[in-house]
């Protein structure tokens, strides 16, 4: 039940952590829209269950998250924007192998159901990347980059 705003990101990290996708995909509206962290973007409650169906399965089967922050700003007419900061260990990596601790931020814009209940119409979730301001295209993908000069340098030529 997610009788407040916050109780969607609450259960979206239960969820995660019970590798339940069932459980998170019922967090949101059928329709809901989803976000992931390099851009896919899911259109209903079956392609945002589907997915993480997938995720728990072979990238994050026994992870854990650990909400650090979370922010509820409520608006007019039942609609509450809700941010989460995030940590995550225990990601495998394509060789098998446990990949090293990572941060984000994912948003949720939820709304008052009829029943009382808060339920998701979208999220979004984003890799937090320390030191960096924006991602640079090249020739290889995109890398993150800062625009700050590095300690010690000034930024004059």
């Amino acid at each position: 039940m997610t009788p407040s705003p916050r109780d969607v990101a609450d259960g979206f990290a239960s969820a995660w952590n019970a590798a339940d996708p069932v459980a998170l995909a019922e967090l949101f509206v059928e329709d809901a829209d989803f976000v992931n962290v390099v851009g896919m973007w899911w259109n209903n409650r079956r392609q945002i269950q589907f997915n993480h169906d997938y995720g728990f399965r072979h990238m994050f089967p026994d992870t854990e998250m650990v909400l650090e922050k979370v922010k509820v700003r409520e608006l007019p007419g039942g609609v509450a924007v809700v941010h989460g900061r995030w940590s995550m260990t225990g990601q495998i990596t394509p060789t098998g192998e446990r990949s090293g601790p990572r941060r984000g931020v994912i948003s949720f814009t939820v709304v008052r159901q009829g029943d009382g209940r808060w339920l998701a119409v979208s999220a979004q979730n984003t890799d937090i990347i320390p030191g960096m301001q924006t991602h640079v295209a090249t020739d290889q993908g995109l890398k993150p980059e800062s625009y700050e000069a590095p300690a010690g340098r000034s930024g004059t030529a």
